[in-house]
C-alpha cells in the first residue's frame, strides 16, 4: 500500500500525537534496551555504537534495533578509518597515480562516499539526523527536569 510509513506508537507518544483511534493495538513493543556492542566489532565501530546509545533519546532504541545500529556503527567505523587515511596523506591522498602514470581519484574517496550514503539511510531510520529529529518533539506537559520543587517554587 503506497503512502507514508506508519510511525511506531512510541514515536507518536514522544511527539504527543498519539490518538487511541489511530493506535495499532497489535504493534510489537520491544522491552529490552540496547546494551554493549558485539565483541567482533572494530574499536571504532564500538565507539560509534556507544556514542549512539548514550546520545539517543531515552526509549527510542531497543534491543530489536541492534541490527540496524550495528550496520550503522560498522559503516561509521569504516568511514572514520578511510577518512583518517585520506587526512594523513592530505590532498595528495585524494589522488593516486596508476601504473601507467595517469592521475585518478583515490578508491578511498569512493569508499567514503558509499559509506556516507549508506549511513545516511540508517541515520534517517533511527532519528540521528536533524531532519528526522525535528519530526519528534516532547509533549508540552512533559516535565523539563526531575526537580519535584519546581512546581512549587517556580
Amino acid at each position: 500500500m503506497p503512502g507514508r510509513k506508519p510511525l511506531p506508537v512510541v514515536v507518536k507518544e514522544i511527539k504527543g500525537t498519539l490518538q487511541k483511534c489511530r493506535t495499532n493495538e497489535r504493534e510489537p513493543k520491544p522491552t529490552t534496551a540496547l546494551c554493549t556492542p558485539p565483541d567482533y566489532m572494530s574499536d571504532s565501530a564500538k565507539e560509534a555504537w556507544n556514542y549512539a546509545v548514550a546520545n539517543s533519546p531515552p526509549g527510542l532504541l531497543s534491543a530489536l534495533d541492534g541490527a540496524v545500529l550495528e550496520r550503522w556503527a560498522n559503516c561509521s567505523g569504516l568511514y572514520r578509518e578511510a577518512l583518517s587515511k585520506i587526512n594523513k596523506a592530505g590532498v595528495s591522498g585524494m589522488i593516486i597515480k596508476t601504473p601507467s602514470g595517469i592521475l585518478r581519484r583515490s578508491p578511498l574517496m569512493d569508499v567514503i562516499r558509499d559509506l556516507a550514503l549508506e549511513m545516511k539511510g540508517y541515520e534517517a531510520e533511527m532519528g540521528f539526523t536533524p531532519a528526522s529529529r525535528s519530526r519528534i518533539s516532547l509533549p508540552a506537559n512533559s516535565p523539563k527536569d526531575n526537580d519535584p520543587w519546581s512546581d512549587i517554587a517556580g
